[in-house]
């Protein structure tokens, strides 16, 4: 699936877009150059689960934890990671990457490349293009 968004404020609908896509599914690796959007998409979709922390990127952290409360009314996680300053696999598997992909959490990956060897079957991969005139082009694979 293809979007294009030109302003912030049409995320909340991609956000909806992209959980009707996702059906059960909760990996998703964000792919882009700096600047195209992945952490202000996670932001989207921590407002539509009404996160009350204030979400930021992970860079220097790598791992940020947001709580929110399911339809039953029971906290559960949204996990937002940056890989990018990690040098290979291990690094990852040493931070414990294995229990974020394979736990029953949101999880939204930054730079995820270097743990594609492990990742679940049913990643969503999401796409950020940065395009000319400052919009996203935005795919769901």
């Amino acid at each position: 699936m293809e979007f294009i968004i030109k302003t912030p404020e049409e995320l909340p609908a991609l956000v909806d877009q992209l959980l009707t896509f996702a059906g059960d599914r909760k990996k998703f690796f964000l792919i882009g150059d700096l600047g195209a959007g992945k952490t202000t998409f996670t932001k989207a979709i921590c407002e539509k689960f009404k996160v009350k922390e204030m979400v930021s990127s992970p860079t220097y952290s790598l791992i940020n934890e947001y709580a929110y409360l399911d339809k039953s009314g029971a906290e559960k996680l949204i996990n937002h990671i940056d890989l990018y300053r990690l040098k290979d696999i291990d690094e990852a598997i040493n931070i414990g990457i294995e229990d974020y992909l394979y736990n029953e959490d949101y999880c939204f990956i930054e730079w995820p490349e270097i743990i594609k060897p492990i990742a679940p079957e049913d990643v969503i991969t999401i796409q950020f293009e940065l395009l000319s005139d400052s919009s996203r082009k935005i795919l769901f694979l």
